[in-house]
């Protein structure tokens, strides 16, 4: 069976699970990064035949997908804020909103040398990675409870040449803070979503990304703003600032819990026009 034919059957695959335009995009990306074969290789030589093992490596592939696995973990890489970056299923999959609360706290940071940053959150490491090629005279510790996570992070600091520190660390225990010093910004998109949202969210999301990277307690669903907000008391230099990721429903109530410490906030939306991002000041 040819280039052409495979393409066409894999990507009316897809079309039983997902629209016509994602079926054409998850083909694509495969065929290029698993199968190393262009939309100009399949119009140039479209009869050239696949051989067993290409055929079979597609098909695997096409097995997981049907299986609504992501396809960044299918091919293990994805891309954010113009970084290629490995993931699997111990990490998040970076969103597209994620890169605006980069480009904010980069656009902060301006060219000062000495700015120390804490990134609460590790994951993939795609936060403090992207803030360090950009701003790469800054200090950056970024803290993660799951080792798996911060494995992966190292891989991909490594590939990107970025010196960061990355630690074990449980941010909820509050008697675990005083080892990490204060800092001149706080960044974070933490665990923000109810666990009660959990059924209704789309499968390739609640199967295979890390439950404990994604979803916080229904009675407790700012809790780990609450904490950044307590920590960031003794913890976050005057005028430092925090750049926050958070749950569409909950801008006004994250602001609250920062104004009530004396910080001016600053509540921004997403491309989408949804609140998804705060800006929290500390005062003098």
């Amino acid at each position: 069976m040819s280039i052409s034919d495979n393409y066409k059957i894999f990507r009316s695959q897809l079309c039983t699970i997902y629209d016509e335009i994602e079926a054409e995009h998850i083909t694509r990306m495969i065929f290029e990064s698993v199968m190393n074969i262009s939309r100009l290789d399949i119009i140039t030589h479209p009869n050239k035949e696949l051989s067993l093992v290409e055929k079979n490596k597609l098909q695997q592939c096409l097995e997981e997908l049907i299986q609504q696995k992501p396809v960044q973990y299918v091919i293990g890489f994805t891309w954010f804020y113009k970084l290629r970056f490995m993931v699997n299923e111990h990490v998040l999959i970076p969103r597209p909103e994620t890169e605006e609360l980069i480009a904010a706290t980069i656009k902060e940071l301006g060219d000062d040398a000495k700015n120390k940053i804490l990134e609460i959150g590790s994951g993939s490491g795609c936060i403090p990675i992207a803030i360090k090629k950009n701003a790469p005279n800054t200090i950056v510790t970024s803290i993660d409870i799951s080792e798996s996570a911060i494995a992966v992070a190292k891989m991909n600091a490594e590939h990107h040449h970025t010196d960061i520190s990355f630690r074990y660390f449980d941010f909820l225990d509050r008697k675990n803070w005083n080892s990490l010093g204060k800092f001149d910004f706080i960044v974070s998109n933490p665990p923000y979503i109810p666990q009660r949202e959990y059924e209704v969210m789309d499968n390739n999301v609640r199967l295979f990304e890390p439950a404990s990277a994604l979803f916080v307690p229904n009675h407790q669903p700012l809790i780990f703003y609450e904490k950044i907000a307590e920590f960031s008391i003794e913890h976050l230099h005057e005028n430092g600032k925090i750049f926050l990721e958070i749950h569409q429903d909950f801008g006004k109530q994250v602001c609250a819990i920062f104004n009530e410490q004396r910080f001016t906030t600053e509540l921004k939306k997403d491309i989408y026009e949804n609140d998804r991002f705060v800006i929290a000041t500390r005062s003098h």
